[in-house]
């Protein structure tokens, strides 16, 4: 098999780690993700996301900086996440740079959906904090 096997570059594929890590800091869990949300990578971001958002008042950032790309299936984790962490009446945010991103944001209509960040936002309310906002 060479490093040009589509089956080989797949199953590599599948088997990193989109989070990098997740740290909490003043209640507020950061998850810093990293290279490529697609089809590949969703399901297990998916779960270690559900897991994240499990409890009640969740405070989630989701530091999407050195993502490098983001299809549907990555969007609809997106989507997931914002669903539960409200439900459960807590808070999302996502962090990001990228006017790539933004833009898919805007033309998929979800810009208004998300709160948006270009950097960590300090200091890291908790979600009682923002709702006292």
């Amino acid at each position: 098999m060479s490093e040009s096997d589509p089956d080989r570059v797949a199953a590599d594929h599948t088997r990193q780690d989109v989070v990098v890590a997740h740290h909490v800091a003043g209640g507020t869990t950061v998850v810093s993700l990293h290279g490529e949300i697609d089809t590949l990578t969703a399901p297990t971001l998916s779960e270690r996301l559900d897991a994240l958002t499990a409890g009640p008042r969740p405070d989630l950032v989701l530091d999407l900086r050195t993502v490098t790309f983001i299809d549907c299936a990555g969007l609809g984790v997106l989507c997931r996440t914002r669903n539960r962490t409200l439900a459960r009446r807590g808070r999302l945010r996502l962090v990001t740079e990228s006017t790539v991103f933004r833009r898919i944001l805007r033309v998929t209509g979800l810009s208004d959906v998300f709160e948006l960040h270009a950097r960590l936002p300090h200091p890291l309310p908790g979600p009682q904090a923002a709702a006292a906002q």
